[in-house]
């Protein structure tokens, strides 16, 4: 008896076909369904700026502007008030220190001066009538003085001859006792006039002390109110040009009030506005170079003002070595400013879209070329050419660089 044989189950060579065919409708539904989920923007490829991320040499400088100014700036304040009266020197002169640019005058001050000078003449008189009055007072004293010693003296001796005299019994007590009681008296009178005399020697001493203390002071005082009138005169205060000058004749200056500078031309300086987006590793003596009529000029950072005025700061930089022949106050010149040392990074060149996306995602190109799709990145340092990738590309891909404003909200754009 013949037994028929069961076909056996299974999966065909056309059924695989079958099953790739499927999978091939599914991915691209799905792809359909992803796109057509994304906020597209189209625009023509020709509008935009592409550029390809490289691998190379990352250099961490930054390119600023600067403009020449003086090595220093002295600004000329009024010492005094008063109306201009002579103007000796224009804007823009060489000046020499202690030149006089402008005169000045105030006629209280000149009233203030003679009053002085009438007050200084009364101490002056008053000082020497009491330098008289004590002198004639010293001379009278030591006179009286001599006088007492002499009478001490001669008492002593009529005192002395009285006293052999009683004791030989040729003279009576009471001669011999008026000498004594002529030469006790005489004793003290003598000290009382030393004391005196005494008393107004140390009077007459701190008396006059007194009064050339106060004549010195007065005649201090007239030194500086002749000072003041020497700061009618506005002199230079140093070397230099004289850069502006807010005074006319006739003008009246309060004192104080700024009315112009100096320019001190020895040497020259840089002053940039850098980005506040650098405000933390920009630090004094970084390395600068300027470029002139081919030729390198070096720079050192040396000030970096605190306060930021419209998102920049202000920076000082001096020439090293030599600087050009020809600088000027004024002129312009383009410095790279050298923030660290140049190491090996990817590099994706500087475009527009920063200032759109803070440089935290870029639209990449697909290989085919036809759309490009937002990628979240993460960028570092970034130099006046390129920006250094840290995450999120790879070398060889293609990123959008200008403005993403025009984009709105899209998530995809399709290249046409």
């Amino acid at each position: 008896m013949d037994i028929q044989l069961e076909k056996k189950k299974g999966l065909k060579l056309k059924h695989y076909g079958y099953i790739a065919l499927g999978i091939l409708l599914l991915f691209v539904g799905y792809k359909l369904i992803f796109a057509s989920s994304m906020s597209t923007f189209r625009t023509e490829k020709e509008r935009l700026s592409i550029s390809t991320v490289t691998n190379g040499k990352f250099d961490d400088y930054i390119t600023i502007n600067g403009n020449v100014a003086p090595i220093a700036t002295i600004y000329m304040d009024a010492y005094e008030g008063g109306r201009v009266s002579e103007k000796l020197i224009e804007e823009g002169s060489m000046v020499k220190k202690g030149d006089i640019i402008l005169k000045l005058e105030n006629m209280a001050l000149y009233e203030q001066i003679l009053a002085s000078e009438s007050n200084l003449a009364l101490k002056q008189n008053d000082l020497r009538s009491t330098k008289l009055t004590f002198d004639s007072r010293q001379v009278e004293g030591r006179k009286s003085l001599a006088t007492a010693q002499y009478d001490v003296q001669r008492l002593k001796r009529a005192h002395e001859q009285n006293k052999e005299l009683y004791e030989e019994e040729l003279v009576s007590k009471e001669v011999y006792l008026k000498a004594k009681e002529d030469y006790e008296l005489a004793q003290k009178q003598y000290e009382i006039v030393k004391l005196q005399t005494e008393q107004d020697d140390e009077l007459r001493e701190t008396s006059l002390k007194g009064l050339d203390a106060d004549l010195e002071r007065m005649q201090k005082t007239l030194s500086m109110v002749y000072e003041r009138l020497d700061h009618l005169n506005v002199r230079a205060p140093a070397d230099g040009q004289l850069g502006f000058l807010d005074a006319e004749i006739g003008q009246n200056i309060s004192q104080g009030q700024r009315i112009g500078q100096i320019n001190v031309l020895t040497d020259f300086k840089i002053e940039a506005d850098i980005d506040e987006h650098y405000i933390d590793r920009v630090k004094r003596d970084l390395s600068a170079t300027l470029e002139r009529n081919g030729n390198e000029f070096k720079l050192r950072l040396r000030k970096v003002y605190p306060e930021v005025r419209n998102g920049r700061f202000r920076v000082d930089l001096v020439f090293v070595d030599e600087r050009p022949e020809t600088i000027r106050a004024g002129q312009s010149y383009n410095i790279r400013l050298q923030l660290g040392e140049s190491n090996d990074a990817l590099l994706l060149p500087k475009g527009g879209f920063f200032q759109s996306t803070g440089g935290q995602w870029v639209f990449v190109i697909n290989p085919d070329g036809n759309e490009a799709i937002r990628r979240n990145v993460r960028l570092g340092k970034q130099n006046s050419r390129y920006y250094e990738v840290l995450e999120g590309l790879q070398p060889g891909e293609q990123v959008i660089t200008s403005n993403y404003d025009s984009f709105g909200d899209a998530e995809r754009i399709v290249l046409k």
